[in-house]
């Protein structure tokens, strides 16, 4: 697990497909205004903490009249959470309209999660997490990352911040800009 400050790192959130969400609660399909654009993308502004964890699932095997356990890998997965001081209601709208998975549904609405999204049409699946050291041009990109939760944590000084967490469990990248 790495830990990063906000202003040690540039993060870039690009959708699968053009997701957009507007200040006022209401969800863009259209793509007119995209939050999370497919191509260019999204840089997070007023980040104050990157998290970013790698784990392996493995099983333990025994088999009959052996001593020797075998570790088998079941998957890998990439959590990602970001959090950020809160300025409005965008990353409220993303997580609670269906956005969560950056795809959308054959009715041109969002994949609510209750069905698998229709990739033979060629629609994309995830959110693409794109983080950067800025002393650096490498690049370390999650693919196919699907939003799993979301906080807000009030203080008594009145600081408010945000938190948006991804996962994926496709092999991550690293690459140079």
């Amino acid at each position: 697990m790495a830990y990063f400050l906000g202003r040690d790192v540039s993060v870039k959130i690009k959708a699968g497909d053009d997701v957009g969400a507007n200040t006022d609660g209401t969800v863009d399909v259209d793509g007119s205004t995209p939050l999370f654009a497919s191509t260019a993308g999204t840089t997070v502004t007023d980040l104050t903490g990157v998290d970013l964890g790698i784990g392996v699932t493995d099983e333990d095997i025994t088999y009959m009249g052996s001593r020797t356990v075998l570790k088998a890998e079941i998957k890998k997965e990439t959590t990602i959470t970001l959090t950020r001081k809160k300025k409005d209601n965008v990353w409220d709208v993303i997580f609670n309209a269906s956005a969560r998975w950056g795809a959308k549904a054959s009715d041109g609405g969002f994949v609510s999660g209750l069905e698998a999204p229709d990739l033979t049409s060629g629609v994309t699946y995830g959110y693409q997490v794109e983080i950067t050291l800025k002393a650096s041009t490498e690049v370390f990109k999650v693919p196919n990352a699907v939003i799993t939760g979301h906080t807000v944590s009030l203080n008594a000084d009145g600081t408010t911040e945000e938190t948006l967490e991804f996962i994926s469990y496709e092999t991550p990248s690293i690459a140079t800009s």
